[in-house]
């Protein structure tokens, strides 16, 4: 479903049928649920940008916060917040969505990171991405600390949302106690991290 809310699997057949199968697509899921179905109506009900943008939006962060190989359970939850913040979603939606784009973080990667982020930059205004940063550096900071490795990936969807270096020095500046060169460099100087 997040694919074809970005709109990455038009004219692709459905992966779930064998190859040259002429057969029907098969449904989403013999085991969902009515409550899952009635989630899954709502989202398809949204308008196709809006869908677009929540989409991508939660990927990204999806793949900021599997920087490190590890979604933790934190680092969701902050996602979920942040859905509903900035996506005007309610919760049951936002959870969905968070864990949709999650498990496409976790098993696509590589050129569907960079493809994502384009697409994010193209459907939204500077604010937004500025504020899809900030929360990127939120979710890598949830369990105190933000690696080299994590704030690497943070500066690389930066660099595809073309924002200005100054901007996401900015934006990481709110974060400085959280890095953990600052928190190695202070434990190295006897000053404790606050």
């Amino acid at each position: 479903m997040l694919r074809r809310f970005l709109g990455l699997d038009r004219g692709q057949p459905d992966p779930r049928l064998p190859s040259g199968d002429t057969a029907a697509p098969l449904p989403d899921s013999a085991a969902e649920t009515a409550t899952a179905r009635r989630i899954v109506a709502r989202l398809e009900a949204l308008p196709p940008e809006e869908a677009r943008y929540l989409a991508c939006f939660a990927y990204v962060m999806s793949r900021a916060a599997n920087a490190d190989f590890d979604i933790s359970d934190d680092e969701t939850r902050l996602m979920e917040r942040f859905a509903v913040e900035q996506g005007g979603l309610d919760e049951a939606q936002a959870v969905l969505v968070v864990e949709m784009a999650k498990l496409q973080a976790r098993t696509q990667g590589g050129t569907e990171d960079f493809v994502v982020t384009r697409e994010f930059r193209a459907i939204s205004t500077p604010e937004q991405r500025r504020a899809l940063v900030r929360c990127c550096f939120a979710v890598e900071a949830v369990d105190g600390s933000i690696s080299a490795e994590e704030a690497s990936v943070v500066n690389e969807i930066a660099r595809e949302l073309d924002l200005e270096r100054d901007e996401v020095n900015r934006i990481r500046d709110e974060f400085h106690d959280q890095l953990s060169a600052v928190q190695a460099l202070r434990r190295a100087g006897g000053r404790a991290t606050p």
